[in-house]
């Protein structure tokens, strides 16, 4: 698989113990997608505990793979089992689109955090060991007409916002989940993207691709299964947002930014160790190591099948299949009936289209004991 520069900048190198794994390898293991796939928002899709609790209790190894985030691993795990109805799933079993990122944690100490809900999302990045994470509320409480129309009540600015020194630089932009005030958002990363050095309130002389601070995005899905009849606007539709105001104020110079999650290899990679690692616990064997340094896949060395099971083509899919995995696309999300005559260039699954959750694991499970 093809090393990319984003993967490269940000993972370093670390001692592996061997990856091949010491007993016969598993038939078939599993990487699902959330939202479209096992929940719509808050209420379970049909089938979708069944299906788990059929994995948990036939010790097939499963991870969950989200572009979904904003929370810390164990809120958000807590949350799952809850709407799950107690399917216990563990925090070893959950990725979400941000979690790679706490592998920046030494490479970045003061870091803006955007989207998701205070204190929640700000607490994530905390989780992770950044040492200082601010928030755009963080800015309008230190001068509230940084955004004329802002949406933030004076309630809310006593409660989630904290004191900084403004006159301290800010090393990147993490984008962890959609926004929730997105003009306030828009201008404040627009004003660090074309600051002197990451330091808010200057503008610095000189246009250019390369942003004056690093900017990461969890994700870039452009639409996401909600409870909505029709799937909804997601953070993909604010890096494009973005990345045009940045091209308008540079002369038509395209944003140098950096992204993750789904369909992404990076995203791959990880869920990958995740996959293995979890394996690895339930045989009672050592973790794999801390740190990525490969961009390949070593789950062949444990399973004879890995089926990436989502309700995006354009994430799930095309992630999975340009990974190497199997696919599976189930019907109760993103994708609709027809989507593949109205656009041509959507990757396909490699096993097929199924109703959902539960058929697409278990006539996965019997292609693989045929």
């Amino acid at each position: 698989m093809k090393l990319t520069r984003s993967f490269t900048r940000f993972y370093t190198t670390c001692n592996f113990i061997n990856h091949k794994s010491p007993i016969p390898k598993t038939p078939i293991a599993f990487a699902f997608d959330i939202d479209g796939v096992l929940l719509h928002s808050k209420t379970p899709i049909p089938k979708a505990i069944e299906t788990l609790k059929y994995l948990k209790t036939n010790k097939i190894p499963f991870i969950l793979l989200t572009n979904g985030g904003g929370y810390t691993e164990k809120i958000r795990l807590d949350s799952l089992n809850n709407l799950l109805s107690n399917t216990n799933i563990e925090i070893d079993q959950l990725v979400q689109s941000h979690t790679p990122m706490k592998y920046l944690t030494n490479k970045f100490n003061n870091v803006l955090v955007i989207g998701g809900i205070d204190p929640f999302t700000r607490d994530a990045a905390i989780n992770y060991g950044f040492k200082k994470v601010l928030r755009p509320i963080d800015f309008v409480k230190e001068n509230p007409n940084i955004w004329p129309f802002v949406k933030y009540s004076k309630e809310e600015i006593d409660k989630y916002s904290i004191s900084f020194n403004i006159n301290e630089p800010i090393d990147a932009i993490m984008v962890f989940n959609d926004p929730r005030d997105m003009g306030t958002d828009l201008q404040i990363i627009l004003d660090l993207l074309c600051s002197k050095n990451g330091l808010i309130g200057t503008k610095r002389d000189y246009i250019s691709n390369k942003p004056s601070i690093p900017i990461i995005f969890s994700n870039n899905d452009l639409l996401w299964s909600a409870n909505y009849k029709i799937p909804r606007f997601g953070q993909g539709a604010f890096r494009i947002a973005i990345r045009e105001l940045y091209k308008e104020l540079n002369n038509g110079n395209e944003l140098n930014d950096t992204v993750y999650g789904k369909p992404q290899i990076e995203s791959y990679a990880f869920a990958d160790k995740v996959l293995i690692d979890y394996w690895r616990k339930l045989n009672n064997l050592k973790s794999i190591g801390s740190e990525l340094t490969f961009l390949q896949s070593y789950s062949n060395e444990y399973f004879d099948n890995v089926v990436m099971v989502g309700d995006n083509p354009k994430s799930d899919i095309a992630g999975g299949n340009n990974f190497g995995w199997e696919t599976a696309l189930v019907k109760t999300g993103v994708y609709k009936d027809g989507d593949f005559e109205i656009d041509r260039n959507l990757a396909k699954p490699t096993l097929g289209v199924f109703n959902d959750v539960y058929d697409a694991v278990m006539q996965s499970i019997e292609k693989v004991r045929k």
